[in-house]
């Protein structure tokens, strides 16, 4: 979602609207929740799921037209890491629907059972990215959860007992009231709508822009040296640009269609800075397209689907009440509120030179405390996914798909627990919550676990 100034008007729909707490005295309210979600990601799914099977009336807002976020809209269909050495450390609600989704599909989860060492990306599932939508659609209608698409917050404002959050959607205005609100935006735009406070890197990491190539063409009998040269010379005249493919031009046309380009410095933050990212990759495609299309021997190359957006892969971290350090996720720390495993490299991309991953030491799993994913000077107000509150290289290894759902699933717990009691989130018990989890099937760092400190 873009981000807006609290407090200030912006353009919509032809429109200049004040973004004041409430947009008139006489707005309707158009429904009341115990709980909602705002960023139908991999996050906002699992939170609003678990709520929603809670008992808790939910809803889930979501500015784009499909659930998933950067795992469908931006083609990212590779969920992991739910496994860490040998054994099962993300479970619950979100690994059902992607395992729901790879069954009804007719896909094969990998043999997690087998070492991969430093290839994580072995472990890593492959999904059929419509069907998951689809499952993942029909799993939230039947815990009850009211799915609002095309809708984006404008501005919030709390009354000590509810949220009110107007909100544009299409052709409309709308207006809502919560008692929990969870942020699952991917950008925090909802904690900062609210008034809270963000941080993020001062130049973005490459997003990734995922299509398929069918060449139509014999490449066994491709001079593939030639095409290289071609490629350079292209790139030499500014006809291309130096990232309109990876690898060689071998790989990148035997790949079995399934490519993806960098967009350096790929940002979403805003509406403006999204809509450069996408066109920019759209762009490079349409490039290397051309000039594929105009080598002999590929005349009949075709352009088989791409995604809808770029899959970003950071942006804003909104402040907790602690911020979760590199240092806390490599050392294997253990919190005496965790609430969930976390498992993936260090995973800092640099523009073009791709990224050198960090594995964690053999045996190491770190764990997110329940305090990152309470927003800071906010009242019953968490965030999960991607913008939860970390430093930058915790974020390059939390912001993975699975993790993503295991804080989702954390905060929607949280949200119904807190809302349905009638408490505070910061007053929900730590036990009742991680009770809550596992009853649904979620893997939380046990009693015996918890507060055993670094794992250095």
């Amino acid at each position: 979602m873009s981000a807006h100034v609290r407090g200030f008007g912006f353009l919509f729909l032809g429109m200049v609207l004040p973004a004041f707490p409430c947009i008139a005295a006489d707005s309707p309210v158009v429904e009341e929740y115990d709980v909602c979600v705002f960023g139908g990601g991999a996050a906002g799914i699992a939170a609003a799921l678990q709520s929603g099977r809670a008992g808790a009336k939910t809803a889930l807002v979501e500015q784009g037209f499909q659930i998933g976020g950067n795992m469908t809209t931006g083609g990212v269909g590779l969920p992991g890491l739910f496994h860490a050495w040998g054994r099962q450390v993300i479970d619950g609600c979100a690994y059902e629907l992607v395992t729901n989704a790879v069954a009804e599909a007719g896909g094969v989860l990998p043999d997690f059972t087998k070492p991969v060492g430093d290839r994580h990306w072995l472990h890593q599932i492959r999904i059929n990215i419509p069907v998951y939508v689809l499952v993942a659609e029909e799993a939230l209608v039947r815990a009850g959860v009211e799915v609002l698409y095309h809708s984006a917050p404008m501005s919030f404002s709390d009354d000590g007992e509810w949220w009110c959050v107007d909100m544009a959607a299409c052709g409309e205005l709308r207006r809502l009231r919560a008692r929990v609100v969870v942020d699952c935006t991917g950008n925090g735009t909802a904690s900062a709508l609210a008034g809270a406070k963000r941080t993020r890197a001062g130049k973005a990491a490459p997003g990734s822009f995922q299509y398929a190539l069918k060449p139509n063409a014999d490449l066994a009998k491709m001079d593939f040296d030639g095409l290289e040269r071609a490629y350079r010379r292209e790139v030499k005249s500014r006809r291309l640009e130096h990232g309109d493919k990876r690898g060689s031009m071998r790989g990148y046309l035997k790949s079995g269609g399934d490519l993806f380009n960098y967009i350096v410095g790929a940002d979403n933050s805003t509406a403006a800075a999204r809509t450069r990212t996408n066109m920019r990759g759209r762009a490079s495609l349409l490039r290397m397209y051309r000039f594929l299309r105009s080598q002999p021997g590929l005349e009949n190359l075709e352009l088989v689907s791409m995604s809808p957006e770029v899959g970003v892969r950071e942006t804003w971290r909104v402040e907790g009440e602690y911020v979760m350090t590199c240092g806390d996720y490599t050392s294997g720390r253990t919190f005496d509120d965790a609430v969930c495993y976390a498992f993936y490299p260090i995973d800092l991309h640099d523009g073009m030179a791709g990224v050198r991953p960090r594995h964690l030491e053999p045996g190491r799993v770190a764990t997110v405390p329940m305090r990152a994913l309470v927003v800071k000077g906010l009242r019953d107000f968490l965030v999960a996914g991607r913008c939860m509150s970390s430093d930058r290289l915790a974020n390059s290894a939390l912001r993975v798909e699975a993790t993503c759902m295991a804080t989702g699933q954390s905060a929607g717990a949280a949200a119904a627990l807190a809302a349905l009691g009638h408490r505070g989130v910061r007053d929900v018990d730590m036990g009742h919550l991680r009770a809550a989890l596992a009853a649904s099937g979620a893997i939380v760092p046990s009693e015996g676990e918890v507060g055993k400190g670094d794992g250095d």
